[in-house]
């Protein structure tokens, strides 16, 4: 008895293990933000998630002509990268099912802020910042090309 419920177990683990794995797949891909100003690819990195931005509704300044820039950034270096393929997020740690934890750059006020992203359907993306207590979130979309 004691082995068949020993395989019991290993065979559970086993299915938890690639059911985890597989629910985690879904956030891999390109999310258009609630806004529809940007798209970002979600990708996974180390043993956690990344996101970058990938597309501008508005690529150009119109004040400058040239590709926007990572103008509101404190650091006057940063400042000057392109907003396509700034990182928002690295390295997003599980912190339950489909749910990821971690630090989100806001590129509209130049600050980062304590996050956390959820998978909350098949298309549907939860993305919160956080300060101290107070957190504010929108939902992003996937985006069939």
């Amino acid at each position: 008895m004691a082995c068949r419920f020993g395989f019991f177990i290993a065979i559970l683990a086993a299915w938890l293990a690639a059911s985890s794995a597989k629910a985690g797949d879904n956030v891999g891909g390109i999310w258009l933000t609630q806004a529809g100003d940007a798209k970002v690819r979600v990708s996974k990195c180390g043993g956690g998630i990344c996101g970058e931005v990938v597309w501008l509704k508005d690529p150009i300044n119109p004040a400058t002509g040239k590709p926007q820039v990572d103008d509101k950034n404190p650091n006057p270096a940063l400042a000057r990268r392109p907003m396509i393929g700034l990182p928002l997020f690295r390295d997003m740690r599980p912190s339950g099912p489909d749910r990821w934890s971690g630090q989100i750059y806001n590129a509209d006020d130049g600050n980062s802020y304590a996050s956390n992203i959820t998978v909350s359907g098949p298309d549907t993306l939860k993305v919160e910042g956080c300060v101290g207590a107070f957190c504010g979130g929108e939902s992003w979309t996937r985006a069939h090309r």
